[in-house]
């Protein structure tokens, strides 16, 4: 059995989160989740202003205060916060002058490389988790990533402690589930959980504990925490971060295919879900990749209504605004509740009316919307106010998924001695075509 534990589920999740998971108990690898499509916008917009970044300085800075402490532990750390630049983090972790061996996998990045997407932000491939597993194999204390799939950072470790081959499809099915359960952090243990009333007071009166795996040989897995930390581990909190992000009964990933009608929970214990049966096929001869692109400039204006005639103060500021506003940007009125009548509090009587505006360039939602709005404080209906003042057009970015050949994304580990390892392909690959939720989800913005 190996025991993995999650400290991170994305980027800006709790800093002590890595030194609180080293002392709470013993661990084996501890890894952590820090990419979204957002957080590759994000670092895509970093590299704009200066190109060494592109990873998360947020992981740089907790392995600063705890390497030493995992090294003293003999727990290895895994975690993709190489976002953009694994290779830059890497050697920003090797000049914190530790002694611990520094490992990168990368070829998700495919900027500049897609004919479908030539001007893309960004490109990421999403990895799997042989690289990760020949680094460890190769006596790396941490390894950090590029764009691997989420689970893959739990996989990868599994893979190394337990000798699965590439076609342990089971195995790896197994270890897909456990990764996809803590991924998320504590989500696994109460967080964002509907069910969260049935929680005992003790368990919501602290801070969540962040989940760990037990993942055994044969890829069966116990879903825990550490003792003395918030939260709860059940059947109903493992399932539904089970149903996060999932689009149908294949999971389909870049090592091997979940069936997740396989899966079989059991509670075994306080705090102690196990998940066993899950079986496995061969992956899909294509990766998936998730596109950012910068979609143009976006503004917005809250205005407070408040007291009597709601909607007749709606339609007079809308009417006065509609006027004025600069024909070319795609603006966007929000909907509100009337509020209920008599109400005893100012804030109970109001409701708020919001514009925004989208444009390509940025002027036309700079001023040229402002101006219009704030000029009418004393020309509009009574009561006007708005939220906050008028703020500058920010950038909005727009994800798109693509897919490619696996070819097209060589998956290549940097050993800390200095050489270098391509992870070949599958054994076998299966024809898989995308499901209507997948087709759904193929294009949506970034906000």
């Amino acid at each position: 059995m190996i025991t993995i534990g999650n400290c991170s589920g994305f980027y800006g999740d709790r800093f002590s989160a890595m030194r609180d998971m080293l002392e709470g108990g013993r661990l084996d690898v501890l890894t952590g989740d820090y990419l979204a499509e957002l957080t590759m916008l994000i670092l895509g917009k970093d590299t704009l202003k200066d190109p060494s970044t592109g990873y998360a300085k947020t992981f740089l800075r907790q392995v600063a205060d705890s390497i030493d402490l995992a090294l003293q532990r003999e727990v290895k750390i895994v975690s993709n916060a190489g976002g953009l630049n694994p290779a830059g983090l890497a050697a920003a972790i090797e000049a914190l002058g530790t002694s611990a061996k520094v490992a990168y996998v990368d070829g998700d990045d495919l900027r500049g490389r897609l004919d479908s997407h030539p001007d893309a932000l960004t490109a990421n491939a999403y990895l799997g988790a042989f690289g990760i597993a020949h680094a460890l194999d190769a006596g790396a204390d941490i390894v950090v990533t590029g764009r691997v799939t989420d689970a893959s950072v739990v996989v990868g470790p599994a893979i190394a402690h337990h000798g699965w081959k590439r076609d342990s499809y089971d195995e790896l099915a197994g270890a897909v589930v456990a990764g996809h359960v803590i991924e998320c952090g504590t989500q696994a243990t109460g967080g964002n959980f509907s069910g969260f009333l049935t929680m005992s007071p003790q368990a919501r009166a602290r801070p969540l504990g962040f989940p760990v795996a037990e993942i055994a040989v044969d890829g069966s897995s116990i879903i825990t925490k550490q003792d003395e930390t918030g939260g709860t581990v059940t059947v109903d909190t493992v399932t539904a971060q089970l149903l996060y992000e999932i689009q149908g009964p294949l999971y389909l990933g870049p090592d091997v295919t979940t069936d997740l009608t396989s899966i079989r929970l059991e509670e075994v214990g306080i705090d102690r879900a196990a998940i066993t049966g899950v079986t496995g096929t061969p992956p899909p001869a294509t990766l998936k990749v998730a596109v950012n692109s910068l979609g143009g400039y976006r503004n917005s204006a809250e205005f407070v209504l408040t007291g009597p005639d709601i909607d007749a103060k709606a339609a007079w500021l809308r009417d006065q605004l509609d006027a004025e506003l600069p024909i070319g940007p795609d603006y966007t009125w929000s909907t509100y509740r009337v509020p209920a009548p008599d109400s005893p509090t100012e804030e109970g009587a109001a409701c708020i009316l919001r514009l925004s505006a989208r444009a390509a360039d940025a002027d036309a939602v700079g001023r040229a919307l402002t101006a219009p709005a704030i000029e009418l404080a004393l020309a509009s209906y009574p009561g006007f106010h708005v939220t906050a003042p008028p703020g500058r057009p920010s950038p909005f970015g727009i994800y798109k998924a693509a897919y490619v050949r696996r070819d097209r994304a060589p998956e290549t580990v940097h050993l800390p001695d200095g050489s270098t390892y391509e992870v070949p392909a599958p054994l076998a690959c299966a024809e898989a075509s995308r499901t209507s939720a997948e087709t759904s989800r193929a294009s949506a913005e970034v906000t």
